[in-house]
């Protein structure tokens, strides 16, 4: 019997560092949110994985996880059961993350979660690859893209507003996915 499963999400935060406090509780309820959608999750990791409360709060509320790691990777004892695929080499394991993934959602997080969120969308063919991108703007975390995305993109790839999309709160963050799955 096949599972129900709905997308595939290359997730991609951090609560490591600097920065907003509430990153673990919005990356907790992220989890929660996008399990009841059925989504199916990947994170990455180049030697430690700093999306742990959005791993466990997805794998409590029933969604597959998938880990994306180096060959090095020992998941800490709170993610015993998480399904892990070793990938020898750092360009191979973000090519492998977006070629699983239908959409990319970046939480707010560190300089390195948004660095590798955008490291995987651009070997993705970046937004002429068809892999949206969905960033939850919490406390203006992306505004930066948002500039980006209204300055340049906008006049470089067709239907950008489709391409790279924000929302300011986790409980819109299904209504983007979805919006944007629906749009390709």
């Amino acid at each position: 019997m096949a599972v129900d499963t709905g997308p595939t999400l290359a997730v991609f935060a951090s609560d490591a560092g600097p920065g907003d406090p509430e990153r673990a509780s919005i990356m907790s309820q992220a989890g929660t949110l996008l399990a009841r959608h059925k989504a199916r999750i990947i994170c990455c990791t180049d030697g430690t994985l700093e999306c742990i409360p959005l791993v466990q709060s997805a794998r409590a509320a029933g969604a597959e996880v998938l880990i994306v790691a180096d060959p090095e990777f020992a998941p800490p004892a709170a993610l015993s059961g998480v399904a892990v695929e070793r990938v020898e080499e750092p360009d191979a394991r973000l090519r492998r993350v977006g070629e699983m993934a239908d959409v990319i959602v970046g939480l707010p997080g560190s300089l390195a979660s948004a660095s590798m969120l955008y490291r995987v969308w651009q070997r993705t063919g970046a937004g002429g690859g068809k892999k949206p991108l969905v960033l939850v703007n919490r406390n203006k975390a992306f505004e930066p893209v948002r500039g980006l995305v209204a300055d340049v993109l906008s006049h470089a790839v067709p239907h950008a507003e489709r391409q790279v999309v924000f929302t300011d709160t986790v409980e819109d963050l299904w209504n983007k996915v979805h919006w944007v799955l629906e749009a390709r």
